[in-house]
Formats: structure tokens, C-alpha cells, sequence
């Protein structure tokens, strides 16, 4: 697990440096998760026993991360309570904002979802 860990550390790590390097729009660990996602898919195919047992420690890993994923929004809940005078003469803006990135990451989410659903079944 320790080795797993390590390895989603460095994916981060050079998505920082490729973000402060290019000076992108994008944050770091955002580029990292992308560049790990195609390392991944990339390597789905490999009959290498060593990437083979990464991709499976990565996979046990990353679900047991995703378990405790909501212990990392109370940080942030408390943060907008802590501000919610300054929030409430925003408030149409901020639903409007949720709404409309709620709507893009559905559409985003399904077309990314109709490529890869497609890439699978041709092999």
C-alpha cells in the first residue's frame, strides 16, 4: 500500500511541476491524476508482472482512499459556515455556479464515459 501511495505522490508531484513549468491554468494534482489515468490506460494491456501487481496494489489503494473521501469536506464545510455573512449577498450567483458546473461535469462525465465505453469494446 505504502508503495502505491508513493507512486499517486509522484504522479502529483510532476503534476505540479508540469503546472509550474508551463504556467497552466489547471492545478497540479489535477495534471497528475490525468497523467496517471493514461499511464494506466496505457499500460492495461501489459503482460509485465510488475506493472501488472502496481495496477492492482494502485486499484486497492485508491479504494480504500475513496472510502475515507468525505473525511476531506469537513475542512470545507466549516470554512463556509465560518463565512456565510459574506456568502449571502452572493447567494444567486453561487446556485447559479453550482448549477451550471453541476450540469458541465454530468455532460463532461457522459462523454468521457461514451469514449472509453467505446475504446473497451472495440478491444
Amino acid at each position: 500500500m505504502l508503495g502505491a501511495i508513493f507512486t499517486i505522490l509522484i504522479f502529483q508531484l510532476a503534476g505540479e511541476v508540469i503546472q509550474k513549468g508551463f504556467e497552466l491554468p489547471l492545478p497540479g494534482p489535477v495534471l497528475g491524476l490525468i497523467l496517471l489515468l493514461f499511464s494506466l490506460v496505457f499500460t492495461k494491456k501489459s503482460i509485465n508482472p510488475n506493472l501488472v501487481e502496481l495496477r492492482a496494489r494502485l486499484m486497492t489503494t485508491s479504494e480504500k482512499l475513496l472510502s475515507y473521501l468525505s473525511l476531506l469536506f469537513v475542512p470545507i464545510g466549516v470554512g463556509v459556515i465560518m463565512h456565510l455573512q459574506l456568502l449571502e449577498g452572493q447567494l444567486l450567483k453561487i446556485v447559479f455556479v453550482i448549477g451550471l458546473g453541476t450540469i458541465m461535469t454530468m455532460v463532461f462525465t457522459a462523454f468521457i464515459f461514451a469514449v472509453f465505453s467505446k475504446i473497451s469494446s472495440d478491444g
